[in-house]
């Protein structure tokens, strides 16, 4: 077995073990069980849990910054409504593509996992730079105040990141035996219809009818 394989094999491991039984529930001999390798080969390559965590966290973060980076640049002749559209796409395709460390991500800060919150900052911060620039942008032709954008960019970011943190319960909603390109084109329309609403309306409900 080749280095490569055998780290892809703990690595593999490892996130399906963060998954299911979440970081802190999950020991490095449980890692090594699963991957079917030799506790000391974790150490060799990973150090430690941590270690294989922070590669992880690499591997999934690097491509997805970029992606997103890469996204907002695609086309200046685009609008920034346009390019936000594109954005969510790309956004939850690759979340549905990585979808048990995305969910394992989502649900170990909920916990606030200090760990994971250290190791993410970086990270967190560039994707919220870079969404919510362009998000404010693509309101700029509206009415909607200051203070409107930072409540609908919480909404928005809530959106992208919901059938992740719930998963399980998302299962009652959601055909999670479909083809991902199926759940990323359902779920990506319903994000649009939310932002439509938002362009048209600022976001805010219709005015009830006085009752006479």
């Amino acid at each position: 077995m080749t280095k490569s394989s055998t780290r892809q094999k703990v690595m593999d491991a490892a996130c399906l073990l963060f998954y299911t039984k979440g970081y802190t529930g999950t020991s490095v001999r449980d890692i090594a069980a699963k991957a079917k390798v030799n506790v000391s080969l974790i150490s060799y390559h990973f150090t430690n849990k941590q270690g294989l965590l922070e590669h992880l966290m690499v591997q999934y973060f690097e491509p997805y910054i970029e992606a997103i980076e890469q996204q907002k640049d695609v086309d200046p002749r685009l609008s920034s409504q346009e390019k936000l559209r594109k954005m969510i796409e790309v956004i939850i395709q690759y979340k549905k593509q990585h979808h048990q460390f995305t969910c394992f991500i989502h649900r170990e800060l909920t916990l606030d996992n200090v760990l994971v919150r250290e190791m993410m900052v970086t990270y967190l911060a560039k994707e919220k730079f870079i969404l919510f620039k362009l998000f404010k942008e693509s309101l700029q032709h509206t009415k909607i105040k200051q203070m409107q954008v930072q409540y609908l960019f919480l909404q928005f970011k809530g959106m992208l990141m919901m059938p992740f943190l719930m998963p399980y319960e998302m299962r009652e909603h959601v055909l999670w035996d479909q083809s991902p390109e199926f759940f990323v084109k359902q779920y990506t329309d319903t994000i649009m219809h939310w932002l439509d609403h938002v362009y048209q309306t600022g976001g805010l409900p219709p005015k009830k009818e006085s009752i006479m």
